[in-house]
């Protein structure tokens, strides 16, 4: 399964619910596939999304926030994941896509395939941790987190794309930011 494969069997499972994307092919691949007025997309400012997504997700208590981060981004902010885990939201699931490289930039190597980005989440105290590899259990995963509290981390280990690439998002970052404030 690759990215935009596995963005989206998530959105199909996640319905109206806010998204907040990393930057790169990540954002490209949401927008392409789902573009809604509550995706929030990321331009520039790698490994923001999880903070941007924690600070929703406590202002915001009763919507659930999702955030689509991958292993390069999670990797820039690992603080994030102890700050997430401290504060415990219990709206915030966080879906990270895992392909062992920074696509988005030339496909360099992350270190991913010799950290466990799960065990993590898990010593950060996050509520919930999943790694899936199929969509069927990326479906059935997503499904069981709306009754469980956060945070929830789901590692989605995906394939590299190497073929299809997504185009750049055309909607200008202030009118971005001018929906999603509206939608939520």
């Amino acid at each position: 399964m690759i990215r935009k494969e596995a963005i989206s069997v998530a959105v199909e499972n996640i319905g109206k619910q806010p998204i907040i994307s990393a930057n790169g092919f990540m954002s490209r691949d949401l927008c392409e596939v789902c573009d809604k007025n509550s995706n929030f997309y990321m331009i520039g400012s790698m490994g923001l999304a999880s903070s941007i997504g924690l600070g929703l997700a406590l202002k915001n208590p009763r919507k659930r926030f999702f955030i689509f981060d991958g292993d390069g981004n999670i990797l820039m902010n690992l603080g994030s994941l102890t700050t997430i885990g401290k504060l415990r939201p219990k709206n915030l699931v966080h879906v990270i896509f895992d392909n062992y490289v920074h696509e988005s930039t030339g496909s360099q190597p992350t270190n991913s395939n010799v950290i466990n980005i799960k065990k993590i989440a898990a010593v950060c105290n996050y509520a919930h941790t999943y790694a899936v590899s199929d969509e069927n259990n990326l479906s059935k995963v997503i499904h069981k987190t709306k009754k469980l509290n956060g945070p929830i981390m789901i590692l989605v280990k995906i394939q590299q794309n190497k073929n299809i690439k997504s185009e750049r998002i055309k909607i200008s970052p202030i009118k971005i930011k001018e929906r999603f404030m509206q939608s939520i």
